[in-house]
C-alpha cells in the first residue's frame, strides 16, 4: 500500500514565485513549478525545486501557455527537472478561490503528471508574515481528487506542502523589505524588453514558436 503523497517546496522556488506576485499586485499572475517525484511508493514526495514566472496579463490565453510549457519542459529536462505543478495569484486581494483559468491550466498539467500541485497565493498570510514568526507557506495547496475536481488540501492533515528550508519566510521578508521583487522577470516583461529575461535561450525558443503559431 502506498504512502501519503507529500509536497515539499525549496526556498528558491518559493521566494521567486512570491516575489513574482508582489511585482504585479494589481494583476493576476501565474507560473509553473519544476521538480521531481521521489520516495517511491512508500514515501512519495513531490519535490518542487524551482519556479518559472510566466505571465501577468492575458494569462488565460491557451496558445502562448501551451508553447511556453513545451519549451520549459524541453529546456529543464536537460537538468533532470520536470513540470510538477502550477502557481497562481488572483487579481483581487480578497479573492481566495481557485478560479476557472487556474483549474483549466492545472488540468492541462495534470495530463502529464497526476501528482500535479496547484499553489494559490494566500494574501492574508502574506500580509501577516512580517508581523509574526509563521514558518508555513503563504499559499494554499490544491490537488485533483478522484472526482477530477481540484480540492483544497492540508486542513485535514493530508497532502500538505512544506518548505524545505525552515528559514525561508525570514529570507522572504528580508527580500520584500529590500525590494527584490523588482528583479523578477516573466515572459510578459521580456516581450516589453527583450534584454531582460534571465533565460534568453528559453524565451527565444518560446517567441519563435509563438510567432510561427500565429503566422500559420
Amino acid at each position: 500500500m502506498g504512502g501519503e503523497l507529500r509536497y515539499e517546496i525549496g526556498q528558491n522556488a518559493y521566494i521567486k514565485l512570491i516575489l513574482h506576485t508582489l511585482k504585479h499586485k494589481t494583476s493576476a499572475v501565474n507560473g509553473v513549478l519544476l521538480g521531481r517525484v521521489s520516495g517511491g511508493d512508500t514515501k512519495p514526495v513531490v519535490e518542487i525545486t524551482d519556479s518559472v514566472p510566466l505571465f501577468h496579463s492575458q494569462i488565460g490565453l491557451l496558445p502562448p501557455l501551451e508553447i511556453a510549457l513545451v519549451q520549459i519542459e524541453e529546456y529543464y529536462d536537460q537538468q533532470g527537472l520536470n513540470i510538477v505543478g502550477y502557481y497562481h495569484a488572483n487579481e483581487r486581494f480578497d479573492d481566495f478561490e481557485l478560479g476557472t483559468v487556474a483549474k483549466n491550466i492545472g488540468d492541462h498539467i495534470y495530463r502529464y503528471i497526476p501528482q500535479a500541485a496547484v499553489l494559490l497565493l494566500d494574501n492574508k498570510k502574506l500580509e501577516a508574515l512580517p508581523k509574526g514568526k509563521d514558518r508555513s507557506p503563504v499559499m494554499q495547496l490544491y490537488t485533483r481528487d478522484v472526482s477530477r475536481s481540484w480540492k483544497l488540501v492540508g486542513s485535514d492533515g493530508s497532502s500538505q506542502v512544506t518548505i524545505k528550508e525552515p528559514s525561508a519566510n525570514i529570507v522572504l521578508v528580508d527580500y520584500i523589505s529590500s525590494g527584490k521583487w523588482q528583479d523578477i522577470i516573466d515572459f510578459d516583461d521580456h516581450l516589453d524588453d527583450i534584454s531582460k529575461y534571465e533565460h534568453k535561450l528559453l524565451f527565444s525558443l518560446f517567441f519563435h514558436h509563438l510567432i510561427t503559431y500565429f503566422c500559420e
